[in-house]
């Protein structure tokens, strides 16, 4: 998108006539995440990366548009040293007050205007604990790092608005050193891989996604990789990332990432984005997969159920995307309900009979499934708690037991349709189901989405 110049109004406005930007975009759980008054469009990331000493240097070109006239807008950034702000070329004043990075303009930005805002930026990117204990963030591996983001870990990589409801394209350029033998590391991004350069002493690659992403689901990935490339059936790019230490334990990922992207185009609609893969990282303490664009990140070989949850993700969260935090339950509910069915179509349990272990709580996944509502997660450190993954799923099952297999299924996919590259939220869901169905589903979403404690229609 072109940079838009100040229009010639804009000087005539004081700045104190514009408004600033929210340092929040509202999110109950998450009140400090986001940023008011813009939407970004594009971000432009070219991150250059030394592991043995964990230095960063980057650069981020911010493409937005102005949401309300804005005297100074923030950006989420945690960590890290910024050298200079420009805005739409023009060198402008930065603070910095814990995560929020403040830049004012010399002149005001118009609501409705497109600018671009060039941060330069360097450091050591750190590792963070998230709400729920996790860490996340920038990670440090055995052979270089990885940049995990959910839910507020992005931040410690690159400048933005880091809430769900702003999504935007990116062109992210990793550039990192050759090793004593002259070996490069691999760098690893969301989307295509577009260039290669072996510049003697460094090597560059830069990825690029054409279609919306969350910021917290961007990722980088840096190390020694065994690397595959294949095409689906329908001539879907394949790009798949395995840590030698990995790779034995492995040999069924180059196979199983195809297949079940097949069968989840089937059961779910068309394959959301133009490029699917896996990056399978040798990280085994981490504790936990994330489902990062086009390429879900795993930190050890996967099992077939972990492949199908994180791949089903593509559809539900990363396509689309949950509003506000709160309703995370429409990401991890969908996505262990794939599990479900992926099991009940290849031979393993039915979904009511997984429904039914869950019920009784002998399925191992299913304690603490009655801690809270899952569309009502108390705190930010529950929105991955159990309820939001279990109960999640039970709710989708008994609603497909209320409808019938034909309706559900043929509402699923039209969900993934009308909200592709979207945003949604559990209001939307239940006024959905309620008009496709035309029934009256309200006490079904009451009681299993709302309603603490254990329902008594199991």
């Amino acid at each position: 998108m072109a940079m838009s110049t100040a229009c010639a109004g804009s000087a005539s406005h004081s700045a104190a006539a514009a408004k600033p930007g929210a340092a929040g975009v509202g999110d109950r759980l998450f009140p400090t995440l986001g940023n008011g008054g813009y939407d970004v469009s594009h971000y432009d990331l070219s991150v250059d990366y030394v592991p043995e000493s964990n230095r960063l240097k980057g650069t981020a070109i911010i493409t937005a548009r102005a949401t309300q006239e804005l005297s100074r807008f923030n950006l989420d950034l945690a960590g890290l040293t910024v050298r200079t702000a420009r805005v739409n070329g023009t060198e402008a004043r930065f603070t910095r007050e814990k995560n929020e990075l403040t830049l004012t303009p010399k002149a005001t930005i118009e609501r409705g205007e497109t600018f671009k805002a060039a941060i330069r930026y360097d450091g050591m990117p750190k590792m963070i604990e998230g709400p729920d204990g996790a860490v996340e963030g920038w990670i440090e591996t055995d052979d270089g790092a990885t940049a995990l983001g959910q839910p507020i870990g992005s931040m410690t990589w690159f400048p933005g608005n880091h809430h769900p409801s702003d999504k935007a394209t990116y062109d992210i350029t990793v550039s990192v050193p050759k090793d004593e033998d002259g070996d490069p590391y691999d760098a690893v991004s969301n989307g295509k891989l577009k260039t290669e350069k072996d510049s003697g002493r460094r090597f560059t690659r830069r990825w690029q996604t054409d279609e919306p992403m969350a910021s917290y689901v961007a990722n980088i990935t840096v190390g020694y990789f065994e690397t595959h490339t294949s095409r689906t059936p329908d001539g879907l790019p394949v790009y798949i990332a395995v840590d030698p230490d990995e790779a034995k334990d492995s040999k069924k990922v180059k196979d199983m990432v195809p297949e079940i992207t097949a069968w989840a185009s089937e059961r779910f609609g068309p394959y959301p984005f133009s490029s699917v893969g896996a990056v399978v990282d040798h990280l085994p303490d981490l504790g936990y997969a994330l489902e990062t664009q086009t390429k879900p990140y795993f930190d050890s070989a996967p099992d077939e159920s972990l492949m199908v949850h994180e791949l089903a993700h593509q559809w539900f969260g990363n396509s689309v995307t949950p509003r506000q935090w709160r309703d995370m339950w429409l990401n991890e509910g969908f996505a262990t309900y794939a599990e479900w069915l992926w099991q009940e179509d290849h031979g393993g349990m039915s979904a009511q009979e997984t429904f039914e272990s869950f019920y009784a709580g002998t399925h191992p996944e299913s304690e603490g499934i009655w801690d809270f509502p899952p569309a009502d997660p108390p705190t930010a450190g529950k929105v991955s708690d159990s309820p939001v993954y279990g109960r999640g799923a039970m709710t989708l099952h008994k609603l497909r037991e209320a409808v019938g297999d034909k309706t559900f299924f043929t509402m699923v996919k039209r969900w993934t349709e009308q909200h592709r590259h979207g945003h949604a939220d559990t209001r939307q869901f239940i006024d959905f189901c309620q008009k496709h169905t035309r029934k009256d589903l309200s006490e079904l979403f009451e009681v299993w989405l709302y309603e603490p404690g254990k329902p008594a229609d199991g």
